[in-house]
């Protein structure tokens, strides 16, 4: 059903008449209405616009709960009687074109069950079915039944205990066997359908008509519907459905509206067809009794002498198998099946043939993430296999993400040519900018993409790049193992720095747990551009230049840059890869040969007990943003030419002045004046 849409499609309309004819059957018809009896044959009366189906048709389906008329009609060849439905009367008389008709009486449904009509051209029973599927939104009331070419045909048919008569080929040709139209195509029957009821003298009327009709969504065809033996995993026979839907809740979902999703997936689940009837695939590798269908007794060792020749010769090995070279004398009773497998089960068994076929990976996955179309498929079809064959889901979580899209909204499309291509933007950018956007979306629902805002990932990935360059640029001559300062012995600002990254480490953490990638973007652009670019950096650039080399103030400035490198490298490297890898091979001191093999940089907090707290920093902070917004007015009006001219005094109330003055002489430092002196 994933792969049908639905177009307009112009069809046959006709009304065609089932007769009623043993006379047994007439009375009890008669009965079941009981009024006028009148006059002429009396007729079940069906509106289809599929002509092809009509030779397959096995039975007449009507509504329990329905009203039923008996009708009587004159026609070219005499007085008539019809049963069709009181709600389409009016319709059916307008296609008939009949305006002389009279009601002789009416019934219920359930009266109408099981009496026998006769097929319209063939020697064949036709018995009156309940179904629930009856509408009264067209036609007459009284569905035509063909078991081969309909869900709910088959449905009420097996109910009725009513095969399938399999008259048509897997080319749309009617097989040899079936009279009147062997060899003809379903697609050019009709004609010949309307040619054989005419002449019969069954066909009421006859029209065209346009309605919303099933398609292939590749190649914009229309589709029929048709019964054919296939192999199944049975959904119910050894509770798979259940334990699959109680296997669900331990799973955990990202984003979490995905577990709804899937629940109703298999809250609708039939047992599953995995057969496929394709010159290509996986075999089913199985030899069944020509008769009964019944699996070989030595099924089990058989499989396994297939899969050695397969691993030997390719898939290949089973299709050119000849059967008696596996099963000898049972050849005469035994056929070989060429249905293939379908797709979903070949990538749904990853879990047995990838990972649990590698020591170096592990069962359960961590991790199954594909598209929001794969509740359907692979997610669906992982943990039905998976079930089945450990008990338990083949993975801890599911992420499903959206599809891209344009500017405006539209589906990525090579005939709009709104493509944008992932090769073009890694020649042009780098696939580190191109990962950096992607990182940026949130996933969860559609992603948009375009050029322009391609060009905005890659100035924020150039912040990024260029606060990294910062720290190694300043880390030039520090060797960790001689120069890095003692925690307690670190400026306070330094450690204010540290500590900052500490806490946007444990939020970068969290948020790749719950792999909201687009929080971890966020965070890192603020912390470039505000925490580092906009203060700690600027603040730190004159002592790392004007100190003495191997000055406290440098080695504190260099130590809190090299711990912040250290952790900032492990941050992105998930995203941006290849910038990560690149920094990795600057920084100082000794390390794993990558990055992709270390593990988070254990970065100390402030203390409680520290002169200047969070608190305080948070205060500092706000007046910093105060003090340059007086300085960058001055510097407007020519009175200064920068922060370092400036010689400032501030007044502050006893919360604010209190933080303040804990930094003492490095207020200035952190104001990045000449002077600053500080006043309740």
């Amino acid at each position: 059903e994933a792969e049908v849409e639905y177009q307009d499609k112009t069809s046959y309309s006709i009304d065609v008449a089932y007769p009623v004819v043993d006379q047994q059957q007439l009375e009890n018809l008669t009965a079941a209405f009981g009024g006028d009896s009148g006059e002429g044959e009396i007729n079940m009366l069906i509106w289809t616009t599929t002509p092809w189906t009509l030779p397959s048709s096995q039975a007449i389906s009507v509504g329990a709960d329905l009203d039923y008329l008996l009708v009587q009609i004159n026609t070219e060849n005499g007085p008539m009687r019809l049963v069709c439905s009181a709600l389409l009367l009016e319709s059916v008389m307008q296609r008939l074109e009949i305006e002389d008709y009279k009601t002789l009486a009416t019934c219920q449904g359930q009266q109408l069950e099981n009496i026998v009509a006769r097929h319209p051209f063939y020697d064949r029973d036709i018995p009156v079915l309940l179904g629930e599927h009856v509408t009264t939104d067209a036609g007459t009331g009284c569905v035509h039944t063909a078991p081969d070419h309909g869900m709910e045909d088959f449905v009420v048919a097996k109910q009725y205990g009513i095969g399938t008569l399999n008259y048509i080929l897997d080319n749309g040709v009617f097989h040899d066997d079936v009279e009147q139209f062997a060899g003809q195509h379903v697609y050019k029957v009709d004609d010949s359908v309307l040619e054989v009821l005419r002449e019969q003298r069954r066909l009421l009327s006859c029209g065209k008509f346009v309605h919303s009709y099933a398609h292939c969504w590749r190649t914009k065809t229309p589709l029929i519907y048709r019964a054919t033996p296939q192999w199944f995993i049975s959904m119910d026979k050894n509770g798979l459905l259940e334990k699959a839907k109680a296997a669900i809740k331990d799973v955990s979902w990202h984003p979490d509206w995905g577990q709804a999703r899937i629940e109703g997936m298999l809250d609708n689940s039939p047992d599953w067809c995995i057969s496929r009837q394709r010159t290509w695939g996986v075999p089913i590798a199985l030899f069944v009794h020509k008769q009964t269908g019944e699996l070989h007794p030595n099924t089990s060792a058989l499989v396994e002498q297939v899969a050695q020749l397969v691993e030997k010769d390719g898939i290949d090995a089973w299709f050119e198998l000849d059967a008696a070279d596996l099963i000898g004398a049972d050849t005469a009773d035994y056929q070989k099946v060429t249905d293939t497998l379908d797709v979903w089960f070949d990538s749904g068994v990853t879990h047995e043939s990838v990972v649990n076929a590698r020591e170096e990976l592990r069962y359960p996955a961590d991790l199954y993430l594909e598209g929001s179309d794969q509740h359907r498929g692979w997610f669906q079809s992982s943990l039905k296999t998976a079930i089945a064959i450990n008990g338990t889901a083949p993975y801890k979580a599911v992420l499903t993400h959206g599809f891209t899209v344009d500017e405006h909204g539209r589906k990525m499309s090579k005939s709009v040519g709104n493509v944008i291509s992932p090769q073009k933007v890694i020649n042009d950018m780098g696939a580190d900018v191109l990962r950096l956007w992607i990182a940026s979306a949130d996933f969860s629902g559609e992603m948009t993409v375009s050029d322009e805002i391609l060009n905005r990932a890659g100035d924020s990935y150039r912040r990024i790049r260029n606060t990294a360059r910062y720290f190694l640029s300043n880390l030039d001559g520090f060797d960790p193992a001689q120069h890095a300062v003692e925690h307690s012995e670190l400026l306070a600002l330094d450690r204010w720095a540290i500590d900052c990254a500490a806490q946007l480490q444990e939020e970068i953490i969290g948020a790749y747990d719950q792999f909201q990638f687009h929080q971890i973007y966020q965070k890192l652009h603020n912390f470039c551009v505000r925490d580092m670019g906009g203060f700690y950096l600027d603040i730190i650039k004159d002592r790392i230049y004007t100190c003495p080399e191997d000055s406290l103030p440098r080695r504190s400035a260099q130590t809190a840059l090299y711990h912040i490198a250290e952790a900032f490298t492990r941050w992105v490297a998930p995203i941006l890869s290849f910038t990560a890898h690149e920094i990795w091979g600057f920084m100082p001191g000794k390390r794993e040969s990558s990055v992709f093999l270390a593990e988070w940089y254990p970065l100390p907090r402030l203390m409680a007990d520290e002169k200047i707290d969070q608190q305080d920093w948070a205060a500092i902070l706000q007046a910093k943003e105060a003090i340059n917004k007086v300085i960058e007015d001055q510097r407007n009006q020519g009175v200064v030419k920068g922060s370092l001219g400036a010689d400032i005094q501030l007044h502050a109330e006893p919360e604010l002045y209190k933080s303040l003055a804990k930094l003492g002489d490095e207020l200035r430092f952190v104001t990045i004046t000449s002077k600053a002196s500080l006043s309740p």
